[in-house]
């Protein structure tokens, strides 16, 4: 690992220009190449203190041995010189995407005598015409099939082209007439060729001429009588509808534009790009890619620019590209794609109407392709296995951990404190054995205090099972000490159903408990398990910020690489529990605030209740009720109307409610309920609900 200040050039030496500045290892590999509108004050930045830089920085200034740069004139050549150098050196540290060699296009070999409609794959070929890329190949053909109706261009391979024109018959194409067979002479190469350029136009979404054009062909030919010519376009027409439908409009303005946008986490990022031409989409493709460098959304989208179009030119490039965050230096990045295209070119983020509700759509797509990676990613045995491995290593554990628990809290500014706890077994989530707390030994914030309660919950639990089969006896801990004494805290943890056969909650040990946080609560953790006698149970935590992971009484944290499997997996873990530990929390706090006095009356059901507010029609008029009078209710016996009555006189509001803007007192006068109408605690006013409004 080198020394950032070993290979530090003198401030007086950096221009202080645009430019792009390469880093090399020590066997002179560039390992990163970047750009700056100031190489001086770029450059200074990565030469500061380690401890101020971002992970991934630091990571590679330290791999790194020396620097070199280039000067530039403008932004523009900056962008396109970093543009050619991370191509032709391929450092490991800069963002690269996954290519989409993979999507087929639909592609017209304008470049040749006859040219020949195909899907093709791969690296774009010059002088051939290409539309999408689509999702599938089918999709392609079934548009290609009704396209020939109209546009008849040569489909067949060279040796069939060649054979047909050797024995003087054309192919079966050529019989059904989806081929204007050139190969035996029907039409002239010139012919041909203007029916190829037809075919692209439509494609690149001038169809609306075209379309006007046979439609003013048909009515001609009805007018003359030639009923079967018009037949013929009439059907040609139908059929160049049919292939329009499948690219369904979403743009009403006929826009050509390009939509990009990004999902992301802290180590990778997928993006989705919709081509959208004559305001059809007429194509789609997707990216994942590793996030190596320190990037945010925006150095992510200028990446992708510079992959989409660094190689285009012409109409491949559109008018309009869209974006969810503007670069750096967006106005050279939309310089450098005009000189691509040849015209301006609009780079924006949509703000409203259509295109920000396609981009809506666009990013949606790129979080399914994140989401869909991740899962193909966790079901790889292989990766899962090497995964475990690379955490009993970083973590040096005896054995790999095919059992992880992970602990987190939730709340809201000090309420409804609530904890998660998350199983993964073999590398995968096992959701049943997911379980739930609430914080009860005290009130307020404290992450630290209700790690401790948690942990200690979920072992002692653990305890009782072992105890319950004779696993394990209290003798087996400290003398004087029996770690069950603490009563359990809550019926649902207390809850032993008879012995079935079938595993309890809490009967096995995890091998690794990971907490969602940094040194105070891992402390926490092992302080609760060493106070019930565990010592086999490995304990880390994975703080956010900079996915460090802490071991307990270690002052420095275990920094896996961000390429780890492992390091991929306890995010995975850490983020499964803050889901479920948010999930809960906001259930509860939904449940309080809609709470109201009757919801605290014990073996009050929700029937019941609406029956009382419906029967006095508000909740004050109940409050005011006597207990004779509540009796009357259908169902509600005297114990429970005097249950009732003590609830609702221990709930009466400090005060009538007050328009703030008036400044007159509104009545509660609360109408009946309806037919699936809320539960009755929200039939009060915000005062006895103990909500604001």
């Amino acid at each position: 690992m080198a020394d950032p200040s070993s290979y530090r050039p003198a401030p007086g030496q950096i221009p202080d220009s645009p430019g792009v500045y390469r880093f090399r290892d020590e066997h002179r590999r560039v390992i990163y190449v970047g750009k700056a509108k100031s190489l001086r004050q770029r450059l200074a930045s990565y030469f500061q203190d380690l401890a101020g830089l971002h992970p991934r920085t630091a990571t590679m200034v330290t791999t790194a041995a020396s620097v070199e740069w280039t000067v530039v004139s403008t932004e523009v050549e900056a962008l396109q010189l970093e543009y050619s150098w991370i191509k032709e050196y391929d450092p490991r540290f800069n963002v690269k995407y996954r290519d989409d060699k993979s999507y087929p296009s639909l592609a017209v070999t304008m470049n040749e005598d006859y040219p020949r409609v195909q899907v093709m794959r791969g690296p774009k070929k010059k002088g051939v015409r290409y539309f999408g890329p689509y999702g599938h190949a089918w999709a392609i053909r079934e548009t290609v099939d009704l396209m020939l109706r109209v546009f008849p261009v040569r489909t067949c391979s060279a040796g069939v082209f060649k054979r047909s024109a050797q024995i003087g018959r054309p192919c079966l194409l050529g019989y059904i007439g989806k081929c204007s067979a050139p190969c035996v002479g029907r039409v002239t190469p010139e012919e041909h060729r203007e029916l190829a350029e037809d075919f692209c136009d439509f494609m690149a979404g001038r169809t609306g001429t075209y379309l006007s054009r046979l439609e003013r062909q048909m009515h001609e030919a009805a007018e003359e009588m030639e009923y079967e010519k018009a037949a013929r376009l009439r059907d040609d027409i139908g059929a160049l509808r049919r292939a329009m439908e499948k690219n369904a409009v979403v743009l009403a303005d006929a826009t050509d534009a390009d939509l990009i946008a990004v999902a992301e986490d802290e180590l990778e990022a997928a993006v989705q790009i919709f081509h959208v031409r004559g305001g059809r989409v007429r194509g789609q493709r997707g990216w994942v890619t590793d996030k190596v460098e320190a990037v945010d959304t925006a150095g992510l989208v200028e990446h992708a620019l510079q992959q989409l179009y660094g190689e285009e030119s012409g109409e491949a490039v559109p008018k309009e590209v869209l974006v969810p965050a503007l670069p750096e230096d967006a106005p050279a990045l939309a310089e450098w794609l005009a000189g691509r295209r040849g015209s301006l070119v609009s780079l924006r983020i949509p703000q409203r109407g259509d295109k920000k509700a396609l981009m809506e759509t666009v990013h949606r797509n790129a979080q399914q392709s994140l989401a869909l990676h991740k899962t193909k990613r966790a079901s790889d045995l292989t990766t899962r296995s090497r995964a475990l491995e690379e955490i009993a290593e970083a973590l040096e554990l005896d054995s790999a951990p095919l059992r992880i628990e992970c602990f987190d809290i939730s709340h809201l500014q000090g309420d409804d404190v609530v904890a998660s706890m998350v199983v993964f077994e073999d590398g995968l989530a096992r959701k049943s054995e997911y379980r739930r707390f609430q914080i009860k030994s005290f009130e307020g914030q404290d992450d630290v205090r209700s790690m401790h309660e948690v942990v200690s919950r979920r072992f002692r639990r653990y305890l009782q099972e072992k105890l319950k089969t004779g696993e394990w006896s209290p003798e087996d801990g400290e003398e004087g000490e029996n770690p069950l004494e603490s009563p359990p805290e809550s019926p649902l943890e207390n809850s032993l159903a008879e012995d079935d056969g079938r595993p309890k909650r809490f009967a096995y040990p995890p091998q690794l408990v990971v907490v969602d946080g940094g040194q105070p609560q891992v402390a926490a953790a092992k302080r609760a398990l060493d106070e019930l006698g565990i010592d086999d149970v490995a304990v880390c935590g994975l703080a956010k910020r900079l996915e460090e992971v802490w071991l307990p009484g270690e002052d420095d944290p275990v920094v896996l690489p961000r390429t780890s499997e492992g390091l991929y997996l306890l995010q995975r873990v850490r983020d499964e529990a803050h889901r479920f530990a948010i999930q809960y929390q906001r259930n509860k706090r939904g449940k309080r605030l809609k709470a109201g006095p009757l919801d605290e009356v014990p073996g009050l059901g929700e029937s019941r209740r609406q029956a009382l507010v419906k029967h006095f029609g508000s909740v004050k008029k109940l409050r005011q009720a006597t207990i004779d009078q509540i009796c009357e209710v259908p169902g509600i016996g005297r114990k429970t109307a005097e249950t009732v009555a003590a609830a609702l006189a221990r709930s009466v509001p400090a005060g009538p409610a007050v328009n703030t803007a008036t400044g007159e007192i509104i009545e509660d006068e609360t109408p009946p309920p309806r037919v699936g109408a809320p539960p009755s605690g929200s039939w009060g006013t915000s005062s006895e609900r103990g909500t604001e409004q």
